[in-house]
This record gives C-alpha cells, structure tokens and sequence, in this order.
C-alpha cells in the first residue's frame, strides 16, 4: 500500500476563522486516516484481534500453553521465527542442541518470552509492505524497548509485571502508523523534536494538531487490548521519580525508561553516551533502583535478547552505519514534558542461523523422522527430569513430536470420559484441528473396528492405506464421517495396568508406502511410554 497522502499547510493562520475550519478538517483527516488504517488497512489483516487473543493468555491459566502453541502453529511464518529464536545463540540450551518444537521453546524461552516475541513479530509481519526505512526504524525501536522492559520484569515483584513488556512494544505505536503512512508529516515532526525547540508532543501537535500518544491509546483500544496495558503508556510528570506506589505507576515508569533506554542498546555509533544515561539515572535511578553498573548490564542484557529477536524478524538488512540519534534523546530531559524518544538506528546485519530444510516422502513423512523422533524423545525427557511440569504441557510436546517428526495433518490425544460413556479428544494440533477436535469421539462400549481392537490388544498401528479392502472394513463409521479423505493414520492405545485410558490419533489425506523403519517404531513407542509414564504420576 502506497503512503497516504495527507491535505497539509504548513502556515499557521488559526486566528483566523475560515482557517481554524480548515485546519479542523485537516486534523480530523489525518487522525481518521491514521485510524483507518490501524483498524482497516487489508496490509493489516486482523491484526488487532491476534493481538488481543495473545494477550489475553495468562501463564497462570493450565490451558494457556496449549493455546498459545495452538496460535504459533497456525501461522507458518511465525512457527519458523519462534524455532529459529529458541535457537539462537542467546537462548540455546546447549552446543549442539537443536529445538524443534514450539512447546519446547515455550519452555525454553518461558511462556511470557514466546507470548512477547510472537506480538512483536505479528507487529512486524502487519507492517509488512511498508517496510521503508523509517518504519523498519520505529519496529526496531518498539522492539528494542519492549526487550529492554522484560528485563526490568525479571527483577519486579508485581503480579503479571510481563504486561509492561507489551506496552513497551506499542508506546510508539502512533508514530510507527505515521512513518508508515504519511512520511512526509513524519519528517516534518522528528525534525522539529531534533532541533530541540519542541517534545514529540509540541512536535506533534504543531504538525499534526493532535496528540500521537492519544491516537494510540484510541488504537489499542479498538483492538480491545486491556486497559491496565493502554494506561501503561502513560509517563509520569517531569522530574526525578519516586519508588512506585503501585503497579500501574511501577508499569509506566518502566515503559518510558525502556523507551528511552532503546537508543542506547541499539546504536552502532556511540553506544556509551555518558550524557544520557546520567540523564535516565537521575530521573529513573531511585524509582527502579538503577546505579550506573545496574543500567550498564541492563543494557547489555537487552542488546544480546534484542539483535536475536531482529535477526529472527528479518530487521537487520539496512546500512550498518545507521546510528540512532540521541540528540533527541538527551533534549527531552531538558524539556518539561517527557515524551518519546526518537529512535532513528538499522543496527548491522548478522547472518541469521541456517534453517533446518526438511524432505519429505509424498505423503508428507520427513526422510529424517528417526532423528525428529529422537530429538523429541530427549526433549520430553528433559522436561520431565525436573518433575515439575505441567501434563498438559508435557502431551502438547508430545503430540507435537509425532506431528512434526511423521508429517502428519491432524493429531490428537483421546481419553476415556465415563461420564458420556466416550472417548473423546482433548488436545490436537493440525489442520481445523479445533473443529476436528470437537467432533472426535467415539462410544467406550467394544466393537470390532480398529481402534477398540488396539484398545482392547494394546497393539500400536500404524495403516498405510486406509483404503484397501482389509483395512476398509474395521474402519468405523464415525471416522468415515469425520475424515472421509484420510488414506493413512496411526493408532497408538495408551493402556495402564491393563486398562485403556485413551489413544493418539493421527492422520494423513495421502497414503504412506515408505512405512516407518524398526528405529522409529522403537521412538515412537519410547515416547508413548514416556506419556503414559506422565499419566502415572499424576
């Protein structure tokens, strides 16, 4: 999508009648552009609402881990940025230890770390199409303080503290939307804020004649985002702070020191700056019990956590003698409102990790299943050695592992529910696998059709062709309803002391002659062992 342009004159004649009509109308059209665009610009699909439905996931809530892994694997783009994430050089847990699996980088990274990261890349892949050079300047911006401000959460013993994590993210919000759509209106402003003669908001009201803070606390909530976060964006009145009397007000002072902390960990030209960080100390040193050495590592904490979170969301293609200009900056704390900092750094690029390129049989099976199969095997195993994982943590890797390492299109786990005399499916990933999800059950009471039959011999399946006239006929009918296409599934009964709890279900729209050799048939069982053993002990 082009850049808007924006009806602009650049002589102020309000005193005049005639004029403060027309400049209404011009204030009412960029703000209402502005909106439009951040609500329904078809470059940024539903944006909003996958916002919301990330942030709406609480780390508190059992089932959170399962709908956030739900959420990544749904989208591809996002899937492969997370996994390259949780394998960099900054959060890899060893040498030679590769992740494959979202729900392991979910407990690599920590849920509030993927649930961070995954906004900040749906923040970037929106704005795809318009990454000119000053957005991609303000993305780096945003993303640079909302990592600077999770490392100020580590330390924090508020409730849900991460949620400063995603304000940071969209303190810049309104002027990411500016460079985006009106570049012009965006270079008149920032060069009024570097002369220092205005804040962003003088600037912003002499070029815009609205408060750009304002319109995204208007966006933010026109995406439905919480108003704890949008009141977050708010920044404390000017002067040396105090220690915060609460969380709302501990969240604004750590989203404005992130924002203002941001230049510092991004730029490539003077990264010491000693003029503005005594700047950030005397306003901030008491409030978040920052010294000199505490904000030294704050910042290099965050530039390790930053370039891999820009590398992995391909923002670091620009000339590497960009430099962020702190001038900006430093005049804020000169004037007597603080505001936004100017952030205007493409910090060098590094070649991101090579990605894993998988080859696949035609029914979608990976040639190196064997080795996908033990790498999940060691990563439940791994996860289970503490013992204090969550089940059903541990049955999303698990499911996730046969998914991934055999290329199948549809997975779930069944369990028995006496209740409705069923067994019916609780967690699944895969095509429409909500939908399937909520369909898939079948009666506790026997027949003589393929899965009572597992259930009943505890015997793993494994059917490469569906269709053939053997297998056809133990092929019940509730599974002819729900997945008429299918021409390959695998059958794996979970059994405990003699009798069945549930199964894994999986299966394929194409039939799969290349069979699984005896080394997968071995992993495959080692990690529904490894599930019923979780089963066990809870």
């Amino acid at each position: 999508m082009g850049f808007i342009q924006l009806p602009y004159t650049s002589e102020d004649t309000s005193s005049f009648p005639e004029a403060a009509t027309e400049k209404n109308t011009r204030t009412k059209t960029i703000k209402d552009r502005l909106l439009e665009a951040a609500t329904h610009d078809p470059d940024l699909p539903a944006l909003g609402n996958s916002i919301a439905r990330i942030i709406q996931l609480s780390s508190s809530d059992d089932q959170s881990l399962q709908q956030l892994a739900y959420f990544v694997l749904a989208d591809v783009s996002l899937t492969q940025k997370i996994l390259r994430l949780s394998n960099s050089v900054a959060y890899r847990t060893g040498p030679n230890k590769v992740n494959t699996n979202i729900t392991k980088a979910i407990f690599l990274l920590g849920f509030n770390s993927v649930k961070t990261c995954a906004l900040a890349m749906l923040l970037v892949d929106g704005m795809s199409g318009k990454r000119a050079e000053l957005v991609r300047t303000e993305l780096i911006h945003a993303l640079a303080a909302s990592m600077i401000s999770r490392e100020l959460v580590k330390a924090s013993h508020f409730i849900d503290a991460e949620e400063t994590a995603i304000t940071a993210l969209f303190k810049n919000l309104g002027r990411l939307l500016l460079a985006a759509y009106d570049h012009d209106l965006y270079h008149e402003m920032m060069a009024l804020i570097a002369q220092g003669t205005h804040t962003p908001v003088q600037a912003s009201m002499q070029v815009l004649g609205f408060n750009l803070d304002t319109l995204t606390e208007t966006i933010l909530e026109k995406w439905c985002i919480p108003s704890t976060i949008i009141q977050g964006l708010r920044s404390r009145p000017f002067g040396n702070l105090g220690v915060a009397r609460s969380k709302q007000e501990w969240m604004q002072q750590v989203a404005e020191l992130s924002e203002r902390v941001a230049p510092l960990v991004v730029e490539t030209g003077n990264p010491e700056d000693p003029e503005l960080k005594n700047k950030l100390l005397t306003r901030f040193g008491k409030a978040l019990n920052l010294d000199k050495p505490k904000l030294d590592q704050l910042i290099l904490d965050a530039k390790i956590e930053t370039r891999a979170l820009l590398i992995n969301a391909n923002l670091l293609d620009a000339d590497r003698n960009k430099t962020i200009c702190t001038e900006i900056a430093r005049a804020e704390f000169n004037m007597p409102v603080d505001e936004d900092l100017l952030s205007e750094l493409i910090i060098g690029h590094d070649e991101a990790e090579n990605t894993q390129i998988i080859q696949r049989y035609p029914s979608g099976k990976p040639y190196n299943a064997s080795a996908l199969l033990l790498t999940g095997v060691q990563d439940v195993s791994e996860i289970m050695a503490p013992g204090n994982y969550k089940l059903d943590s541990l049955i999303m890797l698990v499911l996730e592992t046969y998914y991934n390492s055999l290329g199948f299109r549809f997975i779930t786990l069944c369990l028995r529910d006496p209740k409705m005399n069923q067994y019916r499916a609780r967690s699944s990933l895969g095509e429409n696998n909500m939908d399937f999800q909520k369909a898939c059950s079948f009666p506790m009471s026997f027949s003589p059709d393929v899965f009572h039959l597992a259930l009943k011999r505890n015997a793993d399946l494994l059917i490469s062709d569906a269709c053939t006239a053997k297998i056809h006929t133990l092929i019940p009918q509730w599974h002819r309803d729900l997945f008429p296409d299918t021409r390959s599934f695998m059958v794996l009964p979970l059994v405990a002391n003699n009798k069945p709890i549930g199964l894994f279900y999986a299966n394929r729209e194409a039939e799969a002659p290349e069979g699984i050799t005896p080394d997968e048939i071995r992993l495959i069982k080692t990690l529904k062992g490894q599930a019923l053993t979780a089963f066990n002990s809870r």
